[in-house]
């Protein structure tokens, strides 16, 4: 079906002429069909006689009738009324051309141009240039001033149809030939106006003669419509003949023409109840659009809110990987509906004002404000849910090494401990020699000696348990259950140890003599062997760096013990120089020696043992440093790789925000094409996502190597993604301004000048750049403008364009204004005259008649928000169109 809301753009004078130009071009074989022909002479000679008896006469045969050119002349005053100059009355041939170049002249100056048609072939009766020439008259006369919605000519005389006979079954009007051919159209078309003439349900479209027959003879009964066609030219023709049907058509047009007052008030219903269905539609897309993204964004807090802490590092950097997943996959599309839940709220916002509609509203907690507030309570939530993961590595990789450094200080320890209280708690002393009560004495002087040495790796002990209590360490019950029995254990030994040097020393007064070298050895020995000990523990020491400063530290360090080594070894050679003086002397003087040195458990080949175990660790330490530089060289490698990409991004966004920033101001060019340039620009911007997932690469790679800090760049991964987010959202806004700018244009009509010369004017008062200004540069533009303004006048156009208060006036609001204060609008008033045409100037309207004027979605539209007359002059169904128009316009609820 043909859009009854269609529009030709062009004047209805230019639209006629074209239509006429091409119709002068009409195929003039056709007239060889002798059906068509007889058509068009039939027709056309019962129009002319319509309009000639209207001056007393009529013509029998179309060219022969013509040719003397009065009675050509005399139809064309008929039809014209006008006078056209005095006919010549002699009866020869000259005096025959002469008129009817009068009569082509007169049709000429009224704009029509007439191709291949001369005074002389009419004179001659030439049947084909003077239907011809009869057609041009009926073009120009009857049909030319044919205007429904913009359209003309042809066009608007078949869209009157179409409108007309839309309601009626089996009638589908696409031309002006086959779809008149069952009859039923011209049946309609007089059922549409006077329905009391026709019973159309009573037709049928199998019996095309009987239809048309009937609405042919109703015509010429009743509404002075000459019966131009018969029905059996029409049905034993393939295809009718367009301008004999076009003809009968317009005579049907003109005689319904009072009908036109009614369709223009439709017309204007239908426009205003659009742009209401279409306002409510977008306030509903809105509402669920925001609805689905608070709704997703309170599902979404709590989770990153949540902070129940794991036992183990993999556990956290799952979540880590989670979160990751979150900003990577799930985020991005809510940015995006975010922006274009914005996008939405101010074109609906726009096509309000434009349509003088109040302000949309949304439900309470769905404003942008609520949105951009829920988002940056999210965007809290997501800062402090990544630093939590952060630290919470930390802590655990913190807790792991200091789990493991207990257990292994605490092993040693307790291997140390092995069978010290048995040792303390023996009396052997009460069976011994004196010699042997010597050796027990300083023998327990050496083991004091050895009891002080690992004081210090008990309070190392106690120092890591208390520690890993406050980093509240998962396991710290077992933890603090093993220091606690080694802290006990240690102050048994503590008093077995002063038990038994009290019992040595009272009976040392019976001992005489004591091996010094033996005690010597011991003396030695004992720190010496402690220091290795110390020594093995800290080359097996685990140890975790975050740059190379750190590993070159313990780099350092390491090297540092090795140029101890030789100092050591040198000790070690001493100690073993007294067990072999020891060994020299006894066998010098024959003792025989009864075993191991009484005052130490540590044997020579115990400390060479040590010693060697010591020295293979050192290549070992020498490895692992090395690999752990090499690791930290690897990470300073990445850190510098994602500086040079998040200085690149960082400053490519800071330069593309600036640049925004100044072609929101500049806006040059007609706002076509600052939309197409910004459109172009926004691709360009999204072209540049690649580059941002490179930089998102890097950043990964950064946080599965635990890297936590960056000395080559000022940036951060979430500095730059706000950033990013924010620029897509700053070119979205810009764009949505420039397309509101063009709806502001096109609805009311404003020029591209006058576009630019407010924009010249708004950039003028507009000192900061800022895209907006306060009120009172506002003013100074106002009275520039030519506007002579009082308070309280100015307060009522602040209202208008600040409705907010935020102080601040945008060019959009400014244009906004304008375009209201110079431009009209459909007001309630024009509406309710609208409906009181339909209702026949009654003041309530019927559902029958709104489905008989209004297309039957926007008739239901009315029936259904319509309230129920209550008037005096009331009758069953009847409707009130007047608190219905009204409440459109925002003056009272519907």
């Amino acid at each position: 079906m043909v859009d009854y809301h269609a529009a030709n753009n062009q004047s209805s004078a230019g639209g006629v002429q074209t239509y006429m130009e091409q119709e002068n071009d009409w195929d003039r074989d056709l007239l060889l069909d002798p059906a068509w022909e007889k058509q068009q002479r039939k027709t056309f000679t019962a129009w002319c006689n319509s309009h000639l008896r209207k001056a007393g006469t009529q013509i029998e045969n179309i060219e022969e009738d013509f040719r003397d050119g009065l009675k050509l002349m005399l139809l064309l005053e008929v039809i014209s009324g006008e006078r056209l100059p005095k006919p010549e009355r002699g009866k020869m041939r000259v005096h025959k051309i002469n008129n009817v170049n009068k009569a082509l002249d007169f049709i000429a100056s009224k704009g029509v141009k007439l191709v291949s048609i001369g005074a002389e072939e009419i004179v001659d009766g030439n049947t084909k240039m003077t239907l011809g020439m009869i057609w041009t008259i009926i073009l120009r006369f009857a049909i030319q001033d044919i205007s429904v919605e913009e359209t003309s000519a042809k066009e608007g005389l078949l869209l009157w149809c179409q409108r007309k006979t839309a309601p009626y079954k089996n009638v589908n009007v696409q031309n002006f030939h086959i779809s008149w051919k069952d009859g039923l159209a011209f049946n309609a078309l007089i059922h549409r106006h006077r329905p009391d003439l026709i019973n159309y349900d009573g037709l049928r479209k199998d019996d095309p003669v009987t239809n048309l027959n009937n609405a042919f003879e109703v015509a010429e009964k009743y509404l002075d419509i000459p019966k131009m066609l018969d029905a059996e030219d029409i049905v034993n023709t393939a295809r009718p003949d367009e301008k004999a049907i076009m003809t009968y058509v317009s005579s049907f047009y003109h005689a319904f023409s009072g009908a036109q007052k009614a369709e223009t008030a439709a017309n204007r219903i239908c426009k205003v109840l659009a742009v209401n269905q279409e306002n409510e539609q977008m306030m509903e897309d809105y509402e669920k659009l925001a609805s689905d993204l608070l709704e997703w964004i309170r599902r979404t807090i709590p989770w990153l809110e949540n902070r129940t802490q794991e036992k183990t590092v993999n556990d956290m950097q799952a979540k880590q990987e989670d979160f990751r997943d979150y900003r990577c996959v799930h985020k991005p599309p809510k940015v995006q509906e975010k922006c274009q839940l914005e996008i939405s709220f101010n074109t609906l916002q726009t096509k309000l004002r434009l349509s003088n509609r109040p302000a949309f509203m949304p439900s309470e907690g769905r404003m942008v404000s609520d949105i951009n507030g829920a988002w940056h309570t999210l965007e809290g939530a997501e800062k402090g849910y990544e630093e939590w993961i952060l630290s919470e590595i930390r802590r655990l990789e913190r807790l792991e090494h200091l789990a493991e450094k207990f257990h292994q200080k605490a092993a040693i320890h307790e291997s140390w401990t092995d069978g010290k209280e048995a040792m303390l708690t023996q009396k052997d002393y009460e069976t011994s020699t004196l010699s042997e009560v010597k050796a027990l004495l300083r023998k327990h002087e050496a083991f004091e000696s050895d009891l002080a040495a690992h004081q210090d790796r008990v309070e190392q002990i106690a120092a890591i348990a208390q520690e890993l209590n406050e980093l509240d360490y998962y396991d710290s019950a077992s933890v603090n259950a093993r220091c606690q029995k080694i802290c006990d254990q240690w102050d048994v030994l503590g008093a077995f140890t002063q038990s038994r040097k009290e019992s040595l020393e009272r009976t040392e007064k019976q001992l005489e003599s004591i091996d010094e070298l033996y005690l010597e050895y011991a003396k030695r020995a004992a720190p010496f062997n402690n220091w290795m000990e110390g020594a093995m523990e800290d080359l097996q020491d685990m140890f975790i760096v975050h740059n190379i400063d750190e590993i070159q530290g313990l780099i350092a360090a390491h090297e540092q013990f090795k140029s101890t080594l030789a100092e050591a070894n040198k000790e070690r050679e001493a100690i073993q120089a007294i067990q072999a003086e020891v060994q020299k002397i006894a066998q010098s003087n024959g003792i025989k020696l009864s075993g191991a040195n009484p005052y130490t458990t540590i044997t020579p080949e115990s400390i060479d043992n040590k010693w060697e175990k010591a020295m293979d660790m050192v290549p070992q330490r020498d490895t692992a440093l090395q690999g752990e530089l090499n690791k930290q060289n690897s990470n300073d490698t990445l850190r510098a790789k994602f500086a040079t990409q998040a200085n690149t991004v960082g400053a490519y966004i800071q330069a593309k925000m600036e640049e925004i920033g100044r072609i929101s101001i500049e806006m040059n060019g007609t706002l076509e094409d600052q939309l197409t340039s910004l459109k172009e620009y926004q691709q360009n911007i999204v072209s540049y996502t690649p580059e941002i997932n490179t930089l998102e690469g890097y950043h990964q790679l950064i946080q599965e190597a635990l890297i936590f800090d960056n000395q080559y760049t000022p940036y951060t991964m979430e500095h730059l993604r706000v950033g990013w987010e924010q620029l897509l959202t700053t070119i979205a806004r810009t764009i949505n301004e420039v397309e509101n700018q063009i709806l502001t244009r096109d609805a009311k009509g404003i020029s591209q000048e006058q576009l630019y010369e407010y924009r010249a004017s708004f950039n003028h008062f507009d000192k900061k750049r800022s895209g907006q200004m306060v009120s009172d540069d506002f003013r100074a533009l106002l009275i520039s403008t030519g506007n002579s303004l009082g308070d309280s006048e100015f307060a009522r156009i602040m209202g208008i364009v600040d409705p907010n208060g935020s102080g601040a006036v945008t060019f959009q609001a400014f244009i906004d204004f304008m375009s209201r204060e110079t431009t009209d609008t459909d007001t309630a008033d024009q509406v309710i005259a609208s409906f009181k045409i339909l209702a026949a100037d009654k003041n309530f309207i019927t559902a029958d008649e709104l489905r008989r004027e209004l297309p039957p979605d926007q008739a239901e539209y009315c029936i259904a928000r319509m309230a129920p007359y209550t008037g005096p002059d009331a009758i069953t169904g009847a409707l009130d169109y007047m608190s219905f128009s009204t409440a459109l316009y925002g003056e009272s609820d519907l």
